[in-house]
C-alpha cells in the first residue's frame, strides 16, 4: 500500500511538474489579460452606437406604407423584425424573418436592395458623427473583429476609416448598407492584450467554432487539472501541524518559496476562475440556453398576419432615426428611437404617443407558456442579483414575471416599452452563479462600490500572476538543467 502510495504521489509531482511549464505561461497570460478585459471590451456595435451613426428619418420621403414593405419582401408572417432607417439619404425597411433571412426594401419605390457599392458605404459612413475624411481601407470578408459567425448575413465588409483622432473604422455590410460593427484604434491595440489572448481568439481558430470551442475546453480543463495537483502538492509539503526550521511553513527557497505560499494562498482562486472559465464553454451542454422562441415571440405579439399600418402618420418626428413596428398583446405600436439613445411608443396610425399600461404588458406576458401560471409580478426599480448593470447597459425600472413551469422561468420586460428583453430560468440562474459570480465576481454588494471590485480582482490576479512566474521561471530552470 505505501508504494501504492509512493508512486502516486511521484506522478502527481511529475504531473504537476512538465505540464504545469507550460500551464504557467498560461495562467500568466490568462491573469494579465484578465486585468485589461476589465477596461476594455471586446469590439461590438450597441444599438445606441447604431442609432447615434444614422441620419434623421426623411420622413417626407417616404410613400411606402410598412404593410406594402412586408408585401415587397414577400412574408406570409409577420417578421421577427421590421425596422424604418435611413440608407445614407434614401428610407429603408429592414426586415428579419424567422429563417434569419434579411430583407432591405426601399420605402420610395419598393425595390429590394441586396447589395451596395463601395461609393454608398462611404456615403453611410459621412453620417457617422466621428466621420472626418472617411475612406474605404478594404473590403474584407472576415478579420480579427469581424470573425464571429454573426456577421455571415452581412458579408463581405465594406471596412472604413473615418480618419478622426481615435483611428475609428467601421465595418458596412455589402448587403443591405448596415453599420454592423466599428473599433478604434485604442481598442484595436488593448485587445491583443486583452480579450485575444484571454478568450484564445485568433482569426485562424476562432472561424472555425466548434474547433475553438475544443481548444477552449481541452487547455483549460488540463490547466484545471494542473491547478488541483498544484493545491494539493502545496498542502502535502506546508508545515501547518509541523513547521520546518525557523517555523517556516514552505520547504523551500527563492522562487520554489514563492510558488509554494502564493500557491496555497491563491491556489483555490486560480482554480476557481478555471473552472468557471471551463464552464463558459458549456462543456456537455450541461446548461440550457434557452431563448424565446418563434412560438412564444407569436403568442406574445398576439399577431402573425404581416399587417400593420397601411399608411404612416402625415406629421413628421425630427429627430427620429429609427422607427421600429412590433405588435405586444394584439396592440400595433411603433417604438421610435432619437439620436441621444430615448426611445418613445407611438400609435403607428394617428402618431401620437401612446403606452401599454403594466397589466396589459403582464396579460400579454402571460401568453407565453399558456400551458403555465405566472407565480411571480415584480417592478424592479433597482439592480439585484440576477439583473445588474456590468459591462452591458440595462433598462431600469424593469418588470419581472415569473411561472410556475418546470424551468422556473422568468422574463424580463420594459415596462415603459413592453420589450421583451430576457429570459431565464433555473438552468440560467445557476449559470449565472457559477460562472458570471465566480468568474467575473459580479456581485451587487462589489459592484455598488466599483472601487471594491476593481481592488479586488486585481489583487486576486496580481497573486495569481506571482503563482504563474514563479512557475514560468521554475519551470525554465528545470528545463535548462
Amino acid at each position: 500500500m505505501q508504494s501504492v502510495v509512493r508512486r502516486g504521489k511521484r506522478w502527481l509531482y511529475l504531473g504537476h511538474r512538465w505540464l504545469g511549464i507550460a500551464g504557467c505561461l498560461l495562467f500568466a497570460m490568462w491573469f494579465i489579460s484578465g486585468v485589461v478585459m476589465m477596461y476594455v471590451a471586446f469590439p461590438h456595435l450597441d444599438k445606441q452606437e447604431r442609432w447615434a451613426a444614422l441620419p434623421d428619418l426623411a420622413w417626407q420621403r417616404v410613400t411606402l406604407s410598412p404593410d406594402q414593405a412586408m408585401q415587397a419582401a414577400g412574408l406570409q408572417h409577420y417578421p421577427r423584425e421590421l425596422r424604418l432607417v435611413m440608407l445614407d439619404t434614401e428610407p429603408v425597411y429592414r426586415l428579419l424573418d424567422w429563417r434569419g433571412q434579411r430583407t432591405t426594401v426601399s420605402a420610395i419605390d419598393g425595390r429590394k436592395i441586396d447589395q451596395v457599392s463601395a461609393d454608398q458605404a462611404l456615403g453611410i459612413a459621412r453620417h457617422h458623427p466621428a466621420a472626418a475624411a472617411p475612406r474605404l481601407i478594404e473590403t474584407v470578408d472576415r478579420d480579427q473583429w469581424s470573425v464571429t459567425s454573426r456577421y455571415d448575413p452581412f458579408r463581405p465588409l465594406y471596412l472604413i476609416g473615418l480618419g478622426d483622432a481615435a483611428g475609428t473604422e467601421l465595418y458596412v455590410g455589402s448587403r443591405g448598407g448596415e453599420i454592423v460593427l466599428d473599433t478604434t484604434r485604442g481598442e484595436r491595440v488593448w485587445n491583443w492584450l486583452g480579450a485575444i489572448p484571454h478568450w484564445i481568439y485568433f482569426t485562424v481558430l476562432r472561424q472555425d467554432g466548434p474547433l475553438w470551442r475544443q481548444v477552449v475546453l481541452w487547455v483549460s480543463g488540463v490547466l484545471m487539472l494542473v491547478a488541483i495537483s498544484g493545491i494539493w502538492i502545496g498542502l502535502l509539503r506546508a508545515g501547518l501541524r509541523r513547521r520546518y526550521a525557523s517555523g517556516r511553513v514552505t520547504p523551500y527557497r527563492g522562487w520554489m518559496a514563492w510558488h509554494h505560499i502564493a500557491g496555497l494562498i491563491g491556489g483555490v482562486v486560480v482554480l476557481t476562475w478555471m473552472f468557471s472559465g471551463w464552464l463558459s464553454m458549456n462543456p456537455g451542454e450541461a446548461f440550457a440556453r434557452r431563448g424565446e422562441s418563434r412560438d412564444m415571440l407569436q403568442r406574445y405579439a398576439g399577431h402573425d398576419a404581416p399587417t400593420i399600418a397601411d399608411r404612416l402618420p402625415a406629421t413628421a418626428m425630427p429627430g427620429v432615426v429609427e422607427a421600429r413596428f412590433v405588435w405586444i398583446g394584439s396592440t400595433p405600436l411603433m417604438l421610435v428611437a432619437h439620436r441621444d439613445g430615448r426611445q418613445t411608443l407611438i400609435d403607428p396610425q394617428s402618431g401620437a404617443p401612446t403606452r401599454l399600461p403594466e397589466d396589459a404588458i403582464v396579460a400579454a406576458a402571460a401568453r407565453l407558456l399558456p400551458d403555465a401560471a405566472i407565480v411571480l409580478r415584480q417592478r424592479l426599480d433597482r439592480y439585484d442579483v440576477y439583473w445588474y448593470q456590468h459591462h452591458r447597459q440595462r433598462v431600469l425600472p424593469v418588470l419581472r414575471v415569473g411561472f410556475d413551469d418546470p424551468a422556473a422561468t422568468w422574463v424580463h420586460l420594459d415596462p415603459a416599452t413592453g420589450e421583451l428583453l430576457g429570459r431565464s430560468d433555473t438552468s440560467a440562474r445557476s449559470y449565472r452563479w457559477l460562472f458570471n459570480a465566480l468568474h467575473s465576481f459580479d456581485l451587487p454588494v462589489l459592484l455598488a462600490w466599483r472601487p471594491a471590485w476593481d481592488l479586488l480582482v486585481i489583487v486576486l490576479s496580481l497573486a495569481g500572476l506571482v503563482i504563474s512566474i514563479s512557475g514560468v521561471v521554475i519551470g525554465w530552470r528545470r528545463l535548462l538543467r
